[in-house]
């Protein structure tokens, strides 16, 4: 066994412990907080819960950018996007009730997951166009930024002033609206503190993660770019799997919803980061075909699940939608073809 591997694979188990357990701590804040603070579990598993679960994932793009690994550092944001949406299928099957994307009916989270759509279609042009740059950044990193920002201030309109709302019927599960659990609202401080703390926590046991994780990676001398795109970026994402099935499993459906696919959406911008990181050019004329694999499985498995969204099956196979079992065949797929 290669020298320092066993401290590599030690350290790696010793901070996904660390996530499990703050990970499951700050859903229950998050929770609380969306319910005191009015913005709603959507808006607040997209963007609070989704930007702090991916601290690791940036770090871990950035850093590979800057010793110039553009390929490890985008297939970790395109693959972790595909791994964290997979994770919706591993959230349907601990569902046991319903189809998940029947009882999270939201306008937001299909708002949500056309916001994504829309981030990926930015980065399939900015892959496929010539490299004009500014101060070596690629236009799409700044309008790729300037979309997320723009489409998370629509989310906050529609969170407030919906023009759609889904049909309730049995099984669905509504957000909860009311407060705190002890009714006050001078308790959101505490909250906002406690909460700090744990994504504090969930950051550097996520960076942790992530170090470790490169380090095995190169340890044992896997490709970085489909290794990028399978085990650093399922890695990195643990924080995500964790924060959705103890979402699920204390019912917050639209927050569990909420994280993967927000969270996913903030992923698309590990590319614009790491482009700032990248020095030998522009990061988006450097991607190789595993990266370009990885975005086109992206775009169909959140196509796939904007459509269970919307259509809302109350039950399929083996009691989860048909949009989950589709998931997970394009995703299995996608590995197979990668690693054929």
């Amino acid at each position: 066994m290669p020298s320092g591997l066993p401290i590599d694979v030690g350290l790696f188990l010793l901070s996904a412990a660390a996530i499990g357990f703050f990970g499951i701590r700050m859903t229950h804040l998050a929770r609380d907080l969306a319910a005191a603070t009015g913005l709603g579990e959507a808006f607040m598993g997209a963007v609070f819960i989704g930007a702090t679960t991916s601290l690791s994932g940036i770090i871990a793009s950035a850093t590979a950018a800057w010793h110039g690994s553009a390929s490890l550092a985008v297939s970790n944001s395109l693959g972790g996007i595909a791994a964290q949406t997979l994770f919706l299928v591993v959230g349907d099957v601990a569902y046991k009730k319903t189809n998940l994307e029947f009882a999270a009916a939201s306008v937001e989270n299909m708002m949500m997951s056309v916001q994504l759509m829309l981030l990926l279609c930015i980065l399939l042009v900015g892959f496929n166009m010539p490299s004009p740059t500014i101060l070596a950044v690629h236009p799409a990193s700044i309008v790729l930024i300037a979309a997320y920002l723009f489409t998370v201030k629509l989310l906050f309109d529609t969170h407030e002033k919906p023009m759609w709302l889904p049909r309730m019927t049995h099984g669905t599960v509504a957000e909860r609206k009311h407060a705190t659990p002890n009714g006050a609202r001078g308790a959101t401080p505490g909250l906002v503190i406690r909460f700090a703390i744990c994504a504090i926590a969930v950051g550097i046991s996520g960076w942790l993660i992530a170090s470790s994780g490169m380090a095995i990676v190169e340890r044992t001398g896997f490709s970085s770019g489909i290794m990028g795109g399978i085990f650093i970026a399922v890695t990195t994402s643990l924080p995500e799997l964790v924060v959705a099935v103890t979402a699920i499993r204390m019912g917050a459906l639209t927050l569990a919803v909420g994280d993967i696919v927000g969270g996913n959406a903030f992923d698309t911008l590990f590319v614009a980061i790491s482009d700032l990181f990248y020095r030998e050019g522009s990061i988006f004329t450097a991607v190789a075909e595993p990266e370009k694999i990885w975005l086109g499985s992206a775009m169909l498995m959140n196509t796939v699940l904007l459509m269970g969204l919307m259509y809302r099956e109350r039950k399929g196979i083996a009691n989860i939608g048909m949009e989950s079992v589709l998931i997970a065949v394009v995703y299995v797929g996608t590995v197979g073809l990668l690693l054929r």
